[in-house]
């Protein structure tokens, strides 16, 4: 691709996945001054269940300007800013700015209660999430202080110390599930298109992608989709497609919680560090991220693992023995969350850049011209979506990326 393109050049782009990054993708196509009706989005989906199936429609939902990489947070953090005001997105997906700490303390006695295990799933082992390391060091500093007054759902007695994250209007969040379903709904309002299949390959000809092979979901039917441009963003399953993609799936357990309604849920995210008494002797230290949410809802989700991925999304084995303990951990510190319900137990794979670094997103023109890549974002997908999806189209209508320097992301680097 060039820097210079033909406003008449008809486009047909499909877009590999159905989540965040290529829900949010099709909506900002839709919206480009070249979008016409030359212009055609396609967007392929595995799971039988439509989009944000995965760790789209199941992840916090944190959005952070202390997010990394800083490249992308520093354009993708203002273009939340700017969607939630375009589209209600405080009704509409739950928008809104809350703060965020690092609380540290003791949770209540387990030992009578079931279940009390680490958090990881069976047949994995634990791997981190890594959320923090955004944090510069003077961040990380920040003075311990004691419980936030408004902070009234988490236990004073049993806390040690909490410590701010971050400054004012830097965190926010969103409904993953409700802010990626949104932006598909308003790509398909301007004409995008959605098709339930498996994609099995990418065809390309004379080194430029020509279309995609794919499974249609339901008759297991083989078809083939042709495509000027195509967008592999299906997550930790973009290597399925290109093998030489360093691309891991991680496994991480979450449950929500429903607190009585006569109950205050304010507008905290917290990262803890819990010391949990295991018996007279033996304490176990667990770290699960706790996130309110403004319905009253609370997630809560726990460390990650190394579970082999399924094949497609709807093949992810929920461990519930896991999520009771993600839920046992979180309530082992609030009463409210002790004495609410458990509405969902879930697990989802967040993708990871083996080889460290990432995510991987631009131009792959050195593998196919028309090709372009945006994976590997971890558990930052969420937050850095609408940055990927801008850059994203400004390469395939703009001819070039404009609004992010991915000289650190470029595919050439990983694949």
């Amino acid at each position: 691709m060039s820097g210079s393109v033909d406003l008449q050049e008809a486009r047909n782009i499909v877009i590999i996945g159905g989540g965040i990054i290529g829900c949010t993708t099709a909506y900002y196509l839709t919206r480009h001054p070249y979008f016409s009706s030359q212009t055609s989005i396609t967007v392929i989906e595995a799971s039988e269940y439509g989009p944000a199936q995965g760790a789209s429609g199941k992840a916090g939902g944190l959005v952070a300007r202390w997010a990394y990489p800083k490249e992308l947070v520093d354009v993708s953090f203002d273009e939340h800013v700017k969607l939630a005001a375009e589209h209600n997105g405080g009704d509409r997906w739950g928008w809104r700015y809350v703060d965020c700490g690092r609380w540290e303390g003791r949770g209540q006695n387990l030992l009578n209660r079931k279940d009390s295990g680490s958090g990881v799933g069976e047949g994995g082992k634990k791997k981190s999430l890594e959320k923090t390391l955004g944090l510069d060091e003077k961040k990380k500093s920040r003075k311990k202080t004691g419980l936030p007054d408004d902070l009234m759902w988490v236990e004073e007695e049993l806390t040690d110390s909490y410590t701010p994250m971050a400054g004012d209007k830097e965190t926010a969040q969103v409904h993953p599930y409700l802010f990626t379903t949104s932006m598909w709904d308003l790509a398909s309002a301007k004409g995008a298109v959605l098709l339930k299949g498996k994609v099995t390959s990418i065809q390309k000809t004379d080194g430029r992608v020509t279309g995609v092979d794919y499974v249609e979901g339901g008759t297991h039917e083989a078809m083939r989709l042709s495509a000027t441009h195509v967008v592999l963003a299906a997550g930790a399953w973009s290597s399925s497609l290109l093998p030489s993609l360093p691309i891991t799936g991680t496994r991480a357990h979450s449950v929500t919680i429903r607190p009585k309604p006569t109950v205050d849920i304010s507008p905290y995210v917290l990262f803890t560090e819990i010391s949990l008494p295991l018996s007279a002797s033996q304490r176990r230290t667990v770290d699960p991220e706790i996130y309110a949410r403004p319905d009253g809802e609370v997630y809560a989700c726990g460390p990650g693992d190394d579970s082999p991925l399924p094949a497609t999304v709807d093949g992810v084995i929920v461990d519930e023995s896991a999520c009771n303990s993600v839920y046992m951990h979180a309530s082992s510190i609030s009463q409210a969350l002790r004495q609410g319900t458990v509405e969902k137990r879930q697990a989802c794979f967040l993708p990871s850049v083996s080889v460290g670094g990432g995510p991987i997103i631009g131009d792959a023109r050195h593998i196919a011209k028309g090709l372009v890549i945006a994976t590997g974002h971890t558990c930052w997908g969420i937050s850095n979506a609408p940055g990927t999806a801008r850059v994203l189209c400004e390469i395939i209508m703009d001819g070039t990326a404009r609004s992010v320097n991915l000289r650190k992301m470029q595919p050439s680097i990983f694949v």
